[in-house]
């Protein structure tokens, strides 16, 4: 019975738009975010800068205002801006799943917590975990 409720709200929740998870929930593992620094370093710190904090006219990608700008909206929104306009002089040139391990990066630099299971590198997935600047907003 419990479950079947559970299915149901499930089922309603994203029927409206509504994330069914968020960045809280621990939705990236350690593991992955190690990889997304390497690959950070190697595709992103050129212009976002090392430790994520900006350059010149490339935003910061740590911080209130980062959290912020994205505040509300889901992790498939960030990841598909990312996706197709970065790196900025060659988008595409990053794989979906690095562009994952990426993500997964920055979210563990923002201080989102790491969980059991890697974030997929599938939009529609992503679309279901909402970027909540605070735990439960």
């Amino acid at each position: 019975m419990i479950a079947r409720i559970f299915a149901a709200v499930l089922v309603a929740a994203l029927a409206f738009g509504m994330a069914a998870r968020s960045v809280w929930d621990g939705v990236y593992t350690e593991e992955q975010a190690k990889r997304g620094a390497a690959l950070y370093a190697k595709e992103c710190a050129g212009c976002h800068g090392p430790s994520l904090t900006g350059a010149e006219e490339a935003p910061a990608l740590v911080g209130s205002t980062f959290t912020s700008n994205w505040n509300g909206m889901t992790l498939g929104d960030l990841f598909e801006r990312t996706r197709t306009t970065m790196p900025q002089n060659d988008p595409g040139k990053v794989s979906r799943p690095q562009h994952a391990d990426i993500l997964a990066y920055i979210l563990s630099v923002n201080r989102f917590p790491a969980g059991k299971a890697e974030l997929e590198p599938k939009t529609e997935v992503l679309r279901e975990i909402k970027f909540e600047t605070e735990r439960g907003k």
